[in-house]
């Protein structure tokens, strides 16, 4: 079924979704971690350049899950995103199996399912990319 409707609401409701829980992550390694407690928990983690890597990640998740909100250049910080999560995914998360409360890959596989499927399909019609690039001839129609 193709209908125009269903892919618009679809297409937004998953960008605002998973936009937002991206979001909720950065904001809490920015708030309730503090960049100097995520730091020394990607270190314990076994995350490499952790000191670097923590205020980076927090960021992509704060700034990237707001952008996927808004619409604003979707399929690039979408594609950022689930790069995270592979990251996380075969990082930490792996080896300890599916379940997160075992501290296994759940949540970080379908965020990054979420995420690549978001960079796949685009933001939708409601989004800022639409409005800024939507139109066929624009050079950045890709974004919309």
């Amino acid at each position: 079924m193709n209908n125009p409707a269903l892919n618009t609401a679809a297409r937004t409701v998953l960008r605002i979704v998973v936009g937002f829980l991206f979001a909720a992550h950065g904001w809490q390694k920015f708030n309730q971690f503090t960049i100097a407690g995520t730091q020394g928990a990607f270190a314990q983690m076994g995350v490499p350049a952790a000191d670097l890597v923590a205020p980076v990640i927090a960021t992509l998740e704060l700034v990237g899950g707001i952008a996927l909100i808004l619409g604003v250049l979707s399929r690039p910080f979408a594609l950022l995103l689930t790069l995270n999560m592979l990251g996380a995914l075969v990082l930490v998360h792996a080896s300890a199996g599916v379940f997160v409360e075992a501290g296994g890959f759940e949540l970080v596989l379908i965020l990054a399912a979420a995420a690549l499927a978001v960079a796949l399909v685009g933001p939708g019609k409601l989004s800022v990319d639409n409005a800024l690039f939507g139109r066929k001839q624009s050079k950045l129609a890709i974004l919309a």
